[in-house]
């Protein structure tokens, strides 16, 4: 089961993606300074389409798709999302990765994003570990990583190819 969604904060709504949310995730995907550290390029529209269904189906762990992906909103509006998603079954084990609009920055908006749902998925899924993996330049990621209480574990070099600048390094937490 998911965790009971929505989840509230005293600021923030956490809920499933919604087929109309395309616009509102556009709008900071579509930023290169977003996109610098993520796989992909900036959205246009079509891809902002797409994504948003592949989210969508993204509803719970012990579901087919072993993820579950929430948006995240700030009075109304949409300003992040977050995914978890199943990386080994067997021994409980989850990564998380959240995007968040730079109209946020600096508010902690992700930290209690993170902090409403991390507790649902030990709780509600039993899981024993979730690590965040991330381009080792994102400092902002890294330091909510921090503040969310994760260790930096490890560093690995050319692990994955960034679009951006090749071969990139990434950090586990």
């Amino acid at each position: 089961m998911p965790p009971e969604l929505p989840l509230r904060t005293d600021r923030l709504t956490l809920r499933l993606h919604a087929l109309d949310d395309d616009a509102a995730l556009l709008d900071y995907y579509s930023r290169p300074q977003v996109a610098r550290y993520l796989l992909d390029e900036p959205w246009d529209e079509s891809t902002a389409r797409t994504r948003i269904r592949q989210h969508a189906a993204k509803d719970g762990l012990d579901g087919p798709m072993g993820a579950l992906a929430v948006v995240v909103e700030l009075e109304g509006r949409v300003v992040g999302d977050v995914t978890v998603w199943r990386t080994d079954r067997l021994h409980r084990r989850a990564e998380i990765g959240w995007v968040f609009s730079p109209d946020v920055a600096g508010r902690g908006v992700a930290a209690e994003a993170c902090r409403a749902l991390i507790p649902h998925l030990f709780k509600d899924h039993g899981l024993q570990r979730i690590e965040a993996q991330m381009d080792e330049r994102n400092t902002a990621s890294a330091r909510l990583a921090e503040r969310l209480g994760m260790t930096r574990e490890a560093a690995f070099r050319e692990n994955w190819w960034n679009r951006a600048s090749g071969p990139a390094r990434s950090s586990t937490g």
